[in-house]
């Protein structure tokens, strides 16, 4: 069993670029929360950090459309929504993927992972070790992240 006081995270960097959401989410959630490690203990967050690098290039399934922005754009972008509330009446914002990623596009790869986290204090704490950036660069060159291993791609 693994305490909060004997865990040393690593980190990690990895290329969003060409990588369905759902798929690359999934791998992310697995490395946050630490299951990759013989180690794993459920109620110590017990994970690693990732930087993600491209994280505005990642694409959905579905049938290709042409766009000028993106260059993995398609059907599903138009389809798939997503909504918050203000917390006033008739207050849901709602979405589209497409509208999502001229704004905000790493929003869209950290609801993915968000929602594949525990829902509770830990889960918090551990996406905040999810690091997204759209371009190439990141700013975390001091702590050496090294690339993710390949079985865990």
């Amino acid at each position: 069993m693994e305490k909060r006081e004997t865990v040393t995270p690593s980190w990690y960097v990895v290329d969003g670029d060409g990588q369905i959401v759902g798929r690359f989410a999934v791998k992310l959630a697995n490395v946050l929360m630490g299951k990759h490690k013989p180690t794993y203990t459920p109620h110590v967050d017990c994970g690693d950090y990732v930087v993600v690098l491209n994280a505005d290039k990642v694409r959905f399934s579905g049938q290709p459309l042409a766009h000028e922005s993106h260059p993995y754009f398609t059907q599903k972008m138009l389809r798939k929504e997503y909504d918050h509330y203000t917390g006033y009446p008739s207050g849901r914002k709602v979405a589209t993927a497409a509208d999502l990623l001229e704004r905000k596009p790493e929003m869209i790869l950290q609801e993915a992972v968000r929602r594949m986290l525990p829902k509770n204090k830990l889960g918090r704490q551990m996406l905040r070790k999810l690091k997204l950036y759209a371009g190439t660069e990141h700013p975390h060159q001091a702590q050496q992240p090294v690339e993710l291993p390949e079985h865990l791609r």
